[in-house]
């Protein structure tokens, strides 16, 4: 899988290109964030000012007058700050969304070639918590950023309409605050936030591991090995979260440290321009207060970059996904035509370097039943993905009729065909719906024809509930033979005009498997059947057998 390290200013970029749509929701919170937020500081400035009416000071404003500023001020302030909140959750849920449903879709297209061996644990890091995680970036990030540029610029220029060096004064410590101390703490913590997060999703593949291998870790008492393994996974995750917690701290005393000299030189400063005849006395107050309570926005800038360590890596793995290219690329624009005879001409793959099978040849005719034969490992299960364009041929080709397997529409190939895998996934719902997968608008007749070719008819009618009888998670509450003969039923439901069914009754008693068998074969002058096995007793209802030995087609 791709594993491309972004730094953090390009993960942004690549985040930023996708709030396009709600772009203009986005202005919005940003112009009411900065208003509430120069409301929250005028709120001490004027504070400041009717304070220094009160001691005879300052007379320009009558005290009424101040009071009734910071009572609107103050009424605004709440109304902005929720307005703006609402908002960037809002695009951020919004986008969310959008996120997971590309997310779904790269996977989809990546499918099956590419995610076979990943982590998936991993995956579901990246899908769950990784997506959530950039919820901060979304409602927390992109209008902080621009509201503390933005309310920096106004503060720089209402304390500089006082004195032009005090402005400046401001200006270089907004910048310390806002962007010298995250920048550096950016790219302090950034490769610490990619740790955790991968160490995170390593963490989430050993507990999937465990939960699904539990039976086999009691049976063979290996709970203590596992449980040492997945304590391992998380004190690594435990040392790289105190590391990360550190640096957050360290960040957190740094700046307020730069506050409070700010304050400190912008006192001693202004009481020098007073004293030059520069400034006057309460206009020294003021740009003090005023540096003092605007703040805000850019500490939060400085206070962010500790959660971005986070949301920027999990930003980098989401965009690793989208980005990550399918080794098959889905056919659009083909032909839909793939009946006819089902042609192998030469066909040479491998996993690897070494090919599985290598030099192949075959033909399957229309309406005909054909064994593929051989012992485990010799390339079986291999051809029927080849077949079905899970993988490209590396040298050879595949032919449905007249045309290349890379010229026909996915979308047809896969409409075409009916493929029983080694190993059936059952969704955690009903009997039915889980036999429905394979047509969605089946009525309860074809489902129950379906599943009495497939032998499991009975077995589902001595259920509590029969058809409606709702699986377990994983299919956990049947064994590894119904699950098969319930694959069995999708490809029966799926009327389908060609079935390739791979190791179909490994796990069924001989009575069921002479019931399928039986029900296949009556299928024979209406569907190409290849049925591949190793067992010979599969073999007797076939029309031509092929015994494939190795790396090498006989």
């Amino acid at each position: 899988m791709n594993t491309k390290n972004r730094n953090g200013l390009q993960v942004m970029l690549g985040l930023i290109g996708m709030i396009k749509p709600l772009l203009a929701i986005m202005v919005i919170a940003i112009i009411m964030g900065c208003v509430g937020n120069l409301m929250a500081t005028f709120i001490t400035v004027f504070g400041g000012y009717g304070l220094l009416h009160m001691l005879g000071i300052y007379q320009n404003m009558s005290l009424t007058t101040i009071f009734v500023c910071i009572i609107i001020f103050a009424v605004l302030r709440g109304i902005l700050r929720y307005a703006e909140q609402a908002s960037n959750h809002y695009i951020a849920f919004k986008l969310l969304a959008r996120i997971r449903h590309k997310v779904f879709q790269a996977l989809r297209r990546l499918a099956p070639a590419k995610l076979d061996g990943s982590e998936k644990g991993n995956l579901i890091s990246i899908i769950t918590s990784d997506i959530e995680l950039l919820e901060v970036f979304y409602a927390h990030t992109i209008s902080p950023i621009a509201i503390a540029v933005i309310t920096s610029l106004v503060m720089c220029i209402f304390i500089g309409n006082m004195n032009p060096i005090l402005g400046v004064t401001a200006g270089i410590f907004y910048i310390i605050v806002g962007a010298v101390i995250p920048i550096r703490n950016g790219k302090k913590g950034s490769k610490g936030g990619a740790a955790y997060r991968h160490s995170f999703g390593k963490l989430n593949t050993v507990v999937l591991d465990n939960l699904y291998g539990l039976e086999e870790i009691l049976q063979y008492g290996q709970q203590k090995e596992r449980m040492d393994s997945m304590q391992k996974e998380t004190e690594e995750l435990e040392k790289t979260a105190k590391k990360l917690k550190k640096s957050e701290t360290v960040q957190r005393i740094t700046t307020d440290e730069v506050i409070l000299a700010a304050g400190i030189i912008m006192t001693l400063l202004s009481g020098c321009l007073v004293h030059a005849g520069m400034l006057e006395p309460y206009e020294a107050v003021i740009a003090v207060v005023a540096l003092f309570s605007s703040f805000g926005p850019t500490a939060a800038l400085s206070a962010l970059s500790n959660n971005l360590n986070h949301t920027l890596a999990s930003g980098n793995r989401v965009l690793n996904l989208l980005e990550e290219e399918p080794i098959v690329e889905e056919v659009i624009n083909g032909t839909t035509d793939c009946h006819g005879t089902i042609c192998c001409d030469s066909v040479t793959f491998g996993y690897g370097k070494e090919p599985i099978l290598n030099q192949f040849d075959a033909a399957f005719e229309e309406n005909k039943i054909y064994g593929i034969f051989g012992k485990s490992g010799c390339g079986k299960s291999t051809l029927l993905k080849l077949l079905m364009r899970f993988y490209e041929t590396q040298k050879g080709s595949v032919r449905y009729g007249d045309y290349n397997v890379n010229q026909i529409q996915t979308s047809a190939l896969r409409k075409h065909i009916a493929y029983v895998t080694q190993e059936t996934f059952l969704f955690h719902d009903t009997i039915a719906n889980n036999i429905k997968v394979a047509k969605e608008d089946a009525t309860r007749e074809e489902v129950i024809e379906a599943a009495k070719k497939a032998a499991i008819h009975d077995f589902i009618l001595s259920l509590p509930n029969g058809y409606d009888t709702k699986l377990s998670e994983m299919g956990d509450s049947i064994s590894g033979g119904e699950k098969q003969r319930i694959g069995i039923a999708r490809a029966f439901l799926h009327n389908s005009k060609v079935i390739l069914l791979d190791e179909p009754t490994s796990n069924i008693d001989s009575l069921n498997e002479g019931i399928i068998l039986q029900s296949l074969e009556k299928e024979r002058n209406r569907k190409t059947i290849i049925l591949v096995s190793h067992r010979k007793s599969t073999m007797g209802i076939v029309d031509h057998m092929n015994t494939i030995q190795g790396k090498n087609e006989v």
